[in-house]
């Protein structure tokens, strides 16, 4: 490399204070090639946009920003999705929420997904569940395009009905076999929600404003009337939160009420079936 020469995808690598996996995310996304042709294309040169680009994304990510939001996509249960900061981002932990709504609707059923957000469990189950009519609600609306924007994306089209919904609101009538849900758990004023990547991500999506149980309560009590008998309801939460959710079911006349572990260990989902 001389002076003035345009520096390639080798050089930036070399010289990005981001870690190499990151570094590599954000020259994907600049240049449009992907994680093979970064190494075997390795001595190309980055246009001057491309560079301004690369740089700004850097030092967005050093101040904090997502990469999902940098790039404006998470991969998730193996689909890639878009995102936006209107989204929670698709975590790897939410794909044990996907497995058990797998594991637990009926063969030809119908299927609930409240608080669907960027889309990611409704469309994960659609896609690996042909047989399932799958439904999504959320109150956003800035949402909501996001997930029509992945379902478009994903799936055969008309594979999946979103609807605007607070909770249960616009379902009257309607009642579903299953019912799955990944809900603002955080409890107000937590300092985790002024670290790292929840900085960034919609607040409203990530804590109840209260004691990270009332929309627990909501779907719960909706749910005596909109879950089928010997239904099951499914709820992610937090680490610390699986004996309350459990509580919750019991208290509600839930059967075979119980907690399942994600990767990590941790107690990530519970669930009960409806007498």
């Amino acid at each position: 490399m001389t002076e003035g020469q345009p520096l390639s995808i080798a050089d930036h690598e070399r010289l990005s204070p981001l870690d190499k996996l990151e570094t590599r995310m954000l020259l994907m996304h600049v240049t449009g090639l992907s994680r093979i042709q970064l190494i075997t294309r390795s001595d190309y040169p980055l246009s001057t946009s491309q560079t301004q680009q690369f740089v700004e994304l850097q030092q967005r990510r050093l101040a904090g920003e997502p990469i999902a939001y940098l790039t404006g996509e998470r991969e998730f249960f193996g689909l890639p999705f878009y995102t936006s900061p209107a989204v929670l981002i698709p975590r790897a932990d939410t794909e044990l929420l996907v497995e058990l709504g797998l594991q637990f609707a009926p063969q030809n059923s119908t299927l609930l997904d409240l608080g669907t957000g960027s889309g990611a469990i409704a469309i994960a189950l659609a896609h690996e569940r042909q047989d399932l009519d799958v439904c999504a609600v959320d109150i956003s609306t800035e949402a909501l395009a996001i997930a029509k924007k992945n379902a478009a994306r994903i799936l055969p089209p008309d594979h999946l009905q979103l609807l605007h919904s607070d909770w249960y609101s616009a379902l009257a009538g309607r009642v579903f076999q299953t019912i799955v849900s990944n809900p603002p758990y955080i409890v107000k004023d937590d300092p985790h929600l002024s670290q790292g990547d929840l900085r960034f991500e919609p607040i409203n999506a990530l804590t109840d404003h209260a004691d990270g149980l009332s929309a627990y309560r909501h779907i719960i009590q909706g749910a005596h009337t909109h879950l089928a008998q010997q239904g099951w309801l499914l709820m992610e939460h937090g680490y610390h939160q699986a004996e309350e959710v459990r509580a919750l079911l019991i208290a509600a006349g839930y059967t075979q009420v119980q907690s399942w572990r994600d990767l990590a260990g941790i107690e990530r989902v519970s669930g009960g079936q409806r007498r």
